[in-house]
């Protein structure tokens, strides 16, 4: 079973201890080194002095004879836990204890030379030792040896300051976490509340932005998305109402004929009329499933574009010969403008095609009757462009920017123009994106919009000596992942 996250208000009063345990322990550690440490230098200092004492006290009489007053010396010392190590000049050491004798030896006692002082702090059997020699005579020397510690009741104490200072501490830190974590954790808490009414569906709430600079930073990240979701979501509805009208429309005029001819009201000569009608509607309800079934196929990998190498002008006249008819038919004053010849352009043959004949649709419903409508192609020193210029209303400044986002310009102008669902000019972006060239959309000279298509020429076909670019391999095949 999955244990469930500790709070913030929690994680932040143990984090509070945690800093409290581990400020006092250090402190007590550091403490007791700075108590050793000063005891040591105070025990030295002692041990120095104590040593010139017995140096001035301490002097042979005959070299037959031990050293005068050493034993009065010793059990004044002793008394004050100093043992005092002689060594002759014979090289014999007198009466002392094993412990402090080897610890003079290691202090190099033998070695002090009269006159001469020496000190050193020596370790014999895990106890620190402190030893002060002086030298007398040529062969005699003698060392003061005192441990080096604490005493018992000075540790003690130390334990109990560190233990008070531990539990003072331990309380500030409870309570600076409960302190602390209220006011942090609570804009937390307010935010995670409108995220998850916002998951289950509204909209309208908003979190409090306040507090510490990243929990606002994050409250104001929640706004800004519920924003984007309102606005997407409002955006998704609209689409899609205009969406189901435009798949309302033929469906409609499809079961209307489909009534007449069930209930024979329509025969001999008419029913050729109405099967052309109900052909034609349902042509159209299919071109609109292909291209919503497009845009959402896109991005997605099992999406394919068969990238080759293609005359721009095969495909310019392939579509006009498809929409001369029709513009024919509404009286647009049609005509095509191209070189004689052009560079070729890496593209999808057939995705292009449709592309142009999204924009031709949209030309086409929008354009009056003598109007102009131009399909022209035109090759620059980097590119070559082809382009859908009518003479209808055309677009302002303000639609330009929008005008390939899915459903907007149907949202702006419905009731007041003849258009479609809002589908094509969003797939026609996405398509030419993915083919590798660009859409762009302006003002034409015939007083419509331009829509134009323009792809890159590669720099080998400027250059024969460059190297061969993808643009002159075979055909090839790419998905969404490597368009």
């Amino acid at each position: 079973m999955t244990r469930a996250p500790r709070g913030l208000a929690s994680r932040i009063t143990a984090l509070c201890l945690l800093v409290a345990v581990v400020t006092v322990v250090v402190s007590g550690v550091v403490a007791d080194r700075l108590i050793a440490s000063t005891a040591d230098d105070l025990n030295r200092e002692a041990l120095t002095q104590q040593a010139d004492g017995v140096a001035e006290l301490v002097k042979p009489e005959d070299h037959d004879k031990p050293l005068l007053g050493i034993p009065r010396i010793v059990k004044v010392l002793r008394g004050q836990q100093v043992s005092i190590v002689v060594r002759y000049p014979d090289g014999h050491y007198g009466k002392s204890g094993d412990t402090a004798q080897t610890a003079a030896r290691q202090a190099g006692l033998d070695k002090v030379e009269p006159g001469k002082a020496k000190s050193k702090l020596v370790t014999v059997d895990g106890r620190d030792l402190r030893v002060e020699a002086r030298g007398l005579e040529p062969g005699l020397s003698f060392a003061l040896v005192r441990p080096v510690k604490v005493s018992q009741d000075s540790g003690e104490q130390l334990l109990r300051n560190v233990l008070l200072a531990l539990a003072i501490g331990l309380a500030v830190a409870v309570a600076a976490g409960l302190l602390l974590s209220a006011p942090l954790s609570r804009p937390l808490r307010d935010t995670a509340k409108v995220a998850l009414a916002m998951r289950q569906g509204r909209r309208d709430l908003r979190a409090p932005v306040g507090g510490a600079a990243e929990v606002a930073e994050v409250a104001r990240s929640v706004n800004e998305l519920a924003d984007a979701l309102g606005h997407s979501e409002s955006r998704q509805r609209d689409f899609l109402l205009s969406v189901s009208h435009e798949l309302r429309t033929p469906l409609t005029s499809i079961k209307g004929f489909a009534e007449s001819l069930a209930d024979g009201v329509v025969d001999g000569d008419d029913t050729r009329r109405v099967g052309g009608t109900m052909l034609a509607e349902a042509d159209r309800l299919e071109r609109l499933v292909t291209d919503l079934l497009d845009l959402a196929r896109i991005g997605a990998d099992e999406f394919r574009l068969d990238l080759t190498d293609i005359d721009p002008l095969d495909i310019a006249r392939s579509t006009a010969e498809a929409w001369r008819p029709r513009c024919a038919d509404r009286d647009i004053d049609f005509r095509v403008e191209a070189p004689e010849a052009t560079s070729p352009v890496l593209a999808d043959p057939r995705r292009l095609r449709q592309v142009l004949d999204i924009l031709m649709d949209n030309a086409v419903r929008l354009t009056p009757a003598a109007a102009p409508l131009v399909l022209a192609v035109t090759e620059m020193p980097a590119a070559v462009a082809i382009a859908v210029r009518d003479g209808g209303p055309g677009l302002s400044e303000d639609d330009y920017p929008v005008a390939f986002e899915r459903g907007a310009l149907h949202a702006r102008y419905r009731g007041r123009r003849q258009g479609g669902s809002g589908v094509g000019l969003a797939l026609a972006h996405r398509l030419t994106h993915r083919m590798g060239a660009e859409l762009t959309v302006g003002a034409a000279p015939e007083g419509g919009a331009a829509f134009t298509v323009t792809f890159d020429q590669p720099t080998s076909l400027q250059d024969p000596n460059t190297t061969p670019t993808a643009r002159e391999q075979p055909s090839r095949t790419v998905d969404s992942a490597n368009p």
